[in-house]
């Protein structure tokens, strides 16, 4: 299914030393990601021992699902940096979070700030069941308030996998794009390795983001590349020193 799978890399090899992770669910009890603090800690320790030194944390903002909201986020991110202070200080931890992109989210967009990856790249995602049926109208209204949308894993979307052309549609239309380097490692199996494949060697991810959410990911990211274009990969994962801070 994956040809010449033995001279492919480990993920962990590629991973540079200094790493910017954009996108993870690292925060305590606040959606599918780390359930309790020491969660937390044992997620990031194991990120650090990959190369990642600075993170950035994303929950979702979800209607129905999780109802999170930028006041209640940034209560959790400032509770949870005061516990790493004492049990983890050298985790470097920013917070944003990843917006999905339906019915509610202009109405959430015009009412408040929205929590940024920094400055104004805002990182948002679509339903895995279907795009928005208003999709490029929230992509203009997302630039019309000044931000720059960074979609979330394009790979993932299995709508798209016999319509590729769409992507090509979505960045003509200002959409970046963050790949989940589980995807280059068949974690979420084999339509999903090959629609990051085809993606990567268009060169068309602007930045990469392991969205961890648990242990099972966390040791995905040790295993072997299955996709080709690596040189882009490698490219995209440069592109994450573009949220480093001092």
């Amino acid at each position: 299914m994956f040809p010449f799978l033995s001279r492919k890399p480990f993920l962990n090899d590629l991973i540079p030393s200094n790493h910017v992770d954009i996108h993870a669910h690292l925060l305590p009890g606040i959606d599918d990601g780390a359930k309790t603090i020491e969660d937390s800690i044992e997620l990031i320790t194991g990120m650090q021992a990959l190369g990642i030194d600075q993170f950035i944390a994303t929950p979702h903002v979800m209607s129905a699902v999780w109802e999170n909201t930028r006041a209640n986020i940034e209560a959790n991110y400032t509770s949870t940096k005061a516990q790493l202070a004492t049990q983890k200080p050298d985790a470097s931890l920013r917070v944003a979070a990843e917006y999905l992109m339906d019915g509610t989210f202009l109405e959430l967009m015009h009412k408040e700030p929205l929590l940024t990856l920094k400055d104004n790249y805002v990182l948002v995602e679509m339903s895995y069941l279907s795009a928005p049926i208003q999709l490029y109208d929230i992509i203009f209204e997302i630039q019309l308030e000044g931000y720059k949308p960074v979609l979330a894993h394009p790979e993932r979307y299995l709508f798209y996998h016999q319509n590729t052309r769409e992507f090509n549609k979505l960045k003509q239309q200002g959409c970046l794009f963050q790949l989940n380097l589980l995807a280059t490692v068949g974690y979420y199996g084999a339509n999903v390795a090959q629609a990051a494949e085809t993606i990567l060697q268009k060169g068309m991810y602007d930045f990469v983001g392991t969205d961890v959410h648990h242990q099972n990911h966390l040791k995905g990211l040790s295993q072997r590349i299955r996709t080709k274009g690596i040189e882009n990969l490698k490219e995209a994962m440069a592109n994450n020193q573009l949220f480093r801070t001092k």
